[in-house]
């Protein structure tokens, strides 16, 4: 099988390169993102590898379809950046549905106690020997209220982490876990009684811009909201306006709604012309990485294991159990 695989940084090789080997594929790897002005790329390959930026409409496919590419690895959970309804008959979309769920729930925890005890400032303060503690008070976490909304595998790491922190948690999900020991609360409720948010869900439809105007009002002063899933899932005019009106006692943006070719590249050297980005960037209990929540030495060796493990079933007539569908 020969896999075209897109948007690859030196860190995808590490991974990638050897295990590929090992299956028998040929890969090539390309840094440069799939979209309509590099389909050509996918000529003569089997399968193409995408990322998160990434992404596939139903022109796309068409034009897949007729060069003969069978499939569409992600080298992701989340799938929101393909047209699944235009690929059904035509090209098989599988993902990565678990890869390291507790990298991405420590990681939001992480951003939690960041802009909650304002460690990031503290570091650049006291690297100029400033040892001043003004403007850096926190909150104890114990005994507040998270509200989780998405309980699949991530979702239910970071119930087990907020559970550990001595938190009462409560959850939203359109499709309930009954095997999950939380409670469960329709989105108005959660809103209204949350100290902490995270954002553990797809994007959808029903998903987008969840977190807007008329969410924001519902929450409580200081509510501290973060996001590693997905960035329209936040209305982020809608958020600037809850900041500059101090509803938030901080938040963590690990993932951004207009993140598409400035996130995962080094833009230290130009000028980011993406007003509401660079809005955020003001704000002192604003955190914002560049969609890594993910990154841990586990999660890409998982992320590269599986990918290649449903280009095996592919190939070899095994059950594609992570294949993308509508549901």
């Amino acid at each position: 099988m020969k896999i075209a695989f897109f948007s690859t940084k030196p860190y995808d090789k590490i991974w990638f390169e050897p295990m590929g080997k090992e299956y028998g594929f040929e890969i090539h790897f390309y840094e440069v993102p799939f979209q309509e002005d590099t389909i050509y790329l996918a000529t003569n390959f089997d399968a193409i590898c995408i990322f998160v930026n990434d992404y596939v409409t139903a022109e796309m496919i068409d034009k897949l379809y007729e060069m003969k590419v069978k499939a569409i690895l992600l080298r992701s959970a989340g799938f929101n950046h393909v047209d699944i309804k235009a690929a059904e008959e035509k090209i098989l979309v599988l993902r990565v549905p678990s890869y390291s769920p507790e990298a991405v729930a420590e990681f939001a925890i992480g951003m939690v106690l960041t802009v909650n005890r304002h460690l990031h400032r503290a570091y650049n303060r006291t690297r100029d020997f400033n040892m001043s503690l003004n403007g850096l008070m926190g909150v104890d976490l114990y005994h507040k209220t998270a509200g989780i909304i998405g309980t699949g595998k991530i979702g239910q790491a970071m119930i087990r982490v907020c559970n550990g922190f001595g938190m009462q948690v409560i959850a939203y999900d359109p499709y309930p876990n009954k095997e999950l020991e939380v409670d469960y609360v329709e989105p108005d409720e959660l809103f209204k009684k949350s100290d902490l948010i995270s954002l553990h869900c797809p994007l959808t439809t029903g998903t987008r811009h969840i977190i807007n105007k008329d969410s924001i009002d519902k929450m409580k002063e200081g509510v501290f909201l973060v996001n590693t899933s997905r960035g329209a899932l936040i209305d982020t005019d809608a958020l600037i306006d809850g900041l500059v009106q101090g509803k938030f006692g901080g938040v963590g943006l690990d993932v951004y709604e207009e993140e598409e070719g400035i996130f995962y590249e080094d833009k230290s050297n130009e000028i980011i012309r993406d007003e509401n980005l660079a809005r955020l960037m003001t704000f002192p209990n604003v955190l914002i990485t560049s969609h890594m929540g993910f990154f841990t030495r586990e999660a890409m060796q998982s992320i590269a294991k599986e990918t290649l493990e449903n280009a095996y079933a592919l190939e070899n007539g095994l059950p594609l159990v992570n294949r993308t569908e509508i549901r």
